[in-house]
């Protein structure tokens, strides 16, 4: 079963407010956990778009490789 509840982001900051000290560690480890994910995740994108590329050259080189040594393994 699931419930959605429209709260407004003041009443959430009051509901936080109120919890006991284990809940509102367990609350800040998740919130913390989902963030640092997005980092990460954000920084993966960055590293692979920023990554260097083959040229059209070098892929015909390997290209052609793969068709010589194809041909080698099937004599």
């Amino acid at each position: 079963m699931q419930v959605e509840v429209d709260i407004a982001f003041e009443q959430l900051v009051q509901l936080a407010k109120k919890l006991p000290t284990a809940q509102w560690t367990q609350l800040k480890k998740a919130v913390d956990t989902v963030e640092q994910a997005l980092v990460e995740r954000k920084e993966l994108e960055m590293f692979l778009l920023g990554a260097p590329t083959f040229s059209k050259k070098q892929l015909e080189a390997i290209n052609k490789a793969r068709q010589e040594i194809n041909q080698w393994r099937t004599k």
